[in-house]
């Protein structure tokens, strides 16, 4: 059956339904593209062969997936660089009509497997040193390109890594929406929680309602993690049943258009646990002073140590032992790390990244508070609303 929608657009000429998309193609693209064609000449690669798809998705506003960009060098620090070429199959077809129609890219649609397409492409492209995402193609189909196409493939790591670790206005945008929308999905779920439901129906419930608010999909597996499975940092919900006087940790994340949020809540269901209580207090403030701390400037590894020594301070080091925070963008976790175990890192205006520090008690549960933050050029701005004080978050 055809519905009332595939109708409507089955009465209007792709033409039109291209330019109406065309028409909500961010700017932004074209200068990132411009950033990458630099980089590229820097390292002194004729192009380099963009293979992982969120860096696509950044390049071209395309997040298909299933498809690679050629993209090439600058001829001069200032001069332009040759539309980039991406490759993808018949699927995607219609759907990259806008990206080819604003500019972005010249769609080379394969009909045989993707190294040959890559290869033809190669053919008509004056390019004799092709970089090639280290950390995202496979050996064997690096050594599959090289030989067919006779070019010189350059491995490089990173490359688009570092551009897109600081975002501009039009992805912070896109952040804040994605914020919103799983804040108000967790204000529709907070009432219905009652003891006796499972944590897989809370996580069902608020993917739902982080669908309906316009998140295309869950940023992760939600974690609901109902008494002492709060302990476990990466937990996976089940069937476990929420019960009153007991510990509640959430961390859900929404995705829009592409770009994720994160964040975590730790409740009660009724009175606190004591326990519980104690290291609630000490994590929020461990997550304040951290925040408090951000700006330009400082290190990845200061800011970890902000929240590390006061959970210290307390007693409670060996029951915090993850990274303070990461970035987040156009992956659920991206550079810059916040932790003590990666080297240090100056944080620069437009990074976006979670303050999330936590207490895991094996046996007892854990606390955690998770907030995500933009750093400016005087400090950093809370992107969330929710309140996360002790008072509030019991259900």
């Amino acid at each position: 059956m055809i519905s009332a929608h595939m109708a409507a657009n089955a009465k209007t000429p792709p033409s039109t339904r291209s330019a109406a998309r065309a028409s909500s193609v961010d700017a932004p693209f074209a200068q990132r593209q411009s950033r990458l064609a630099r980089a590229i000449a820097d390292k002194n690669l004729d192009a380099l062969l963009v293979t992982n798809p969120k860096d696509v998705g950044y390049l071209t506003g395309f997040l298909g997936g299933d498809s690679y960009l050629l993209c090439h060098a600058a001829a001069s620090a200032s001069g332009a660089a040759p539309a980039p070429t991406l490759v993808s199959d018949f699927r995607y077809k219609e759907e990259l009509e806008p990206v080819e129609a604003a500019g972005l890219a010249r769609v080379h649609i394969r009909s045989r497997s993707m190294v040959e397409a890559v290869c033809e492409v190669l053919e008509g492209a004056p390019t004799a040193r092709i970089g090639v995402q280290g950390e995202q193609m496979t050996l064997a189909e690096r050594a599959s390109i090289q030989r067919r196409s006779r070019r010189k493939l350059v491995e490089t790591v990173g490359l688009l890594g570092e551009l897109r670790v600081v975002k501009d206005q039009s992805e912070v945008a896109l952040i804040r929406k994605a914020v919103r929308i799983q804040e108000a999905a967790l204000d529709a779920v907070l009432p219905t929680i009652k003891p006796g439901q499972s944590e897989l129906d809370i996580a069902a419930k608020l993917e739902y309602e982080m669908k309906v608010r316009g998140s295309a999909e869950a940023g992760f597996q939600t974690i609901v993690a109902a008494g002492a499975a709060g302990s476990l940092p990466h937990y996976r919900p089940t069937a476990a049943k929420v019960r009153a006087g007991k510990p509640l940790l959430i961390d859900w994340g929404a995705v829009y258009r592409g770009y994720h949020a994160d964040m975590t809540r730790t409740f009660t269901l009724g009175k606190w646990p004591q326990k519980v209580r104690e290291i609630y207090d000490i994590v929020l403030e461990a997550h304040q002073q951290a925040a408090a701390a951000l700006a330009p400037g400082r290190t990845t590894v200061e800011i970890d140590k902000v929240a590390r020594v006061h959970i210290a301070r307390h007693g409670y080091a060996e029951f915090f032992g993850h990274g303070l925070g990461h970035g987040i963008g156009l992956n659920g976790h991206e550079e810059p790390r916040l932790t003590n175990m990666l080297a240090p890192r100056p944080l620069a205006a437009g990074m976006v990244v979670t303050i999330e520090p936590g207490i895991y008690l094996p046996g007892v549960g854990g606390v955690r508070i998770e907030d995500d933050y933009l750093v400016t050029e005087n400090g950093a701005e809370c992107l969330c609303r929710m309140k996360k004080d002790a008072a509030w978050a019991v259900l």
